[in-house]
């Protein structure tokens, strides 16, 4: 058995269900594979999924496509490489507590934004709020990034970034009425979230592995979108506590047709990628001019 490792962006959530459907239908097995999958709650974020990829601990990480870029373009640039998108459509919103006093963007000028504190994200907030009118002016904190929802939540904060398919979930469960605004209804060509990266200098000695591990994902993928119900009896096991209210069957339903298909599942379209990198360029926030063979690859 061949051994390999993939960190996963966030506690298990219902964007991870092909990993868990390969691992327990015996996918992996298949061609080989001893897949060891890894939350972030096993170091509560201490290193990031990215940066797990970069130090060798794992083979494989998932993160937004903004990661690759920061990788790509710090100081010292690490050759960091998308492989595969788990969705095929951007599933995040910026969201508020209803309440009346946020209706769109540009409202969130003096608000408080609990941030990730990822490379782009502040920068692209304050681009959405301009787009829609506004200053961009927020005060921005940082809380333990296991906790931002929570933050929300219990009015720490008036806005973060959730997706739409979990958090979003959870909250209709709650009886929470949430405000959510969407990076394309003002006009920001955001990429995909999540993506899967390696070490692109690993690609060529490791090809084979790294192109079954995708099928085998892919398989599980598309069983999750067949076989739903059997699909989140295997997910739900791994669901953290905090989460186990959460109507699983429900956030399989919203997220299942975004998965793609057999043609699409793990496609990375390079116009999308190109119009994301060009709107960072354009906008100041990105300082290297980058195309999208230098942060995807198809295997």
């Amino acid at each position: 058995m061949n051994k390999l490792r993939i960190a996963l962006d966030w506690t298990p959530n219902i964007n991870h269900i092909g990993f868990f459907v390969a691992q327990e239908k015996g996918f992996y097995k298949k061609y080989d594979l001893d897949v060891e999958i890894i939350d972030t709650s096993f170091d509560n974020y201490a290193v990031t999924p990215a940066k797990k990829v970069e130090l060798g601990i794992v083979d494989f990480a998932l993160c937004p496509m903004e990661s690759v870029i920061s990788y790509r373009t710090k100081s010292k640039p690490f050759p960091m490489i998308a492989v595969a998108a788990l969705l095929q459509d951007d599933l995040s919103a910026i969201s508020v507590k209803a309440n009346g006093s946020v209706l769109s963007p540009k409202d969130l000028d003096g608000k408080v934004y609990s941030s990730y504190n990822a490379r782009y994200e502040d920068s692209i907030v304050r681009e959405m709020i301009k787009n829609d009118g506004g200053e961009g002016k927020l005060e921005i904190i940082y809380p333990e990034k296991l906790g931002i929802w929570e933050n929300l939540i219990k009015g720490k904060s008036d806005a973060t970034w959730i997706f739409l398919n979990w958090e979003g979930i959870e909250a209709k469960n709650k009886g929470l009425k949430l405000t959510n605004f969407k990076l394309s209804d003002y006009n920001i060509p955001y990429s995909y979230s999540p993506v899967i990266v390696v070490d692109e200098r690993k690609i060529l000695s490791k090809h084979k592995l790294y192109k079954d591990f995708l099928q085998a994902t892919e398989e599980g993928y598309l069983f999750a979108q067949t076989f739903k119900n059997e699909a989140i009896e295997i997910l739900k096991p791994h669901i953290p506590e905090s989460d186990a209210h959460i109507d699983l069957l429900k956030a399989l339903k919203f997220t299942s047709p975004h998965f793609g298909n057999k043609f699409l599942w793990g496609k990375l379209v390079p116009k999308r990628v190109t119009s994301f990198l060009d709107w960072l360029d354009a906008k100041g926030l990105e300082e290297i001019k980058l195309k999208f063979t230098d942060v995807a690859t198809i295997l």
